[in-house]
């Protein structure tokens, strides 16, 4: 088992006050189970402290320090370095931030921005049903959160809005359908007819061209696409 990989980082280099982007490169070993948040603070600490890049949690629940490498969107914090060799077959990584949003330098991009049509589509409860169970837990049977808790997963990294063909300036895009699905398949949801014609509106699911790379890249493993094929097919309008 190789301990130790010589690595190749072209990454994306922006500049906001010279308004300038460039691919920058970086050539450093990397021990096989750093990640690849690791491998950019070594650079930060050993190379080029100006490297700009995002991360928080590092425990891949809140989705800020993702990146595109070698054109596919992922976690940053996620991603080994002895997987990333095995999974792209080489120890050279083009690394972009991902194009969701406007890029603030670098890596970073402006997720305000980025959330905004996530919140467009209320992913919350908006009218609450009255709770039976007085002073308790709304309490939910489980074969009916069976059917949508998979989707309660997403932690809107945007790795599927990233990978998705379908318009950005068009469709809210797969994370944001997928909120408002959530929320039409949870029974304590009461206003349906609003959430309905937002889901149905000129920007929503009928705008998906169904690749189903929205699944292929999900961090969480999460099968989008089949529940955007369910809002598809109407059947929450029943």
């Amino acid at each position: 088992m190789q301990e130790n990989y010589d690595l190749t980082l072209r990454i994306k280099r922006y500049n906001p006050e010279e308004k300038r982007s460039w691919m920058q490169e970086y050539r450093l070993p990397a021990g096989r189970i750093l990640r690849f948040t690791d491998v950019l603070r070594k650079i930060n600490d050993e190379i080029d402290p100006t490297l700009a890049w995002n991360s928080s949690c590092e425990h891949a629940q809140c989705g800020t320090c993702s990146v595109q490498v070698n054109g596919k969107p992922l976690l940053a914090c996620e991603l080994l370095v002895e997987n990333a060799v095995a999974q792209f077959g080489t120890t050279t990584f083009t690394i972009k931030p991902i194009p969701i949003a406007p890029l603030v330098r670098d890596l970073i991009v402006d997720l305000e921005k980025a959330y905004a049509r996530v919140e467009s589509v209320k992913p919350y409860i908006i009218t609450p049903a009255e709770n039976r169970n007085k002073g308790g837990e709304y309490q939910i049977p489980p074969q009916v959160m069976d059917q949508y808790v998979e989707a309660t997963r997403c932690i809107n990294c945007f790795c599927c809005a990233t990978a998705c063909i379908s318009s950005h300036k068009n469709f809210l895009g797969p994370n944001a359908i997928l909120a408002s699905v959530v929320r039409l398949m949870d029974p304590r949801e009461q206003a349906r007819e609003e959430r309905l014609k937002l889901l149905y509106s000129e920007r929503g699911v009928y705008r998906c061209h169904t690749s189903k790379a929205c699944s292929f890249v999900c961090p969480k493993e999460i099968d989008v696409a089949h529940f955007i094929a369910l809002a598809k097919e109407g059947r929450f309008k029943r």
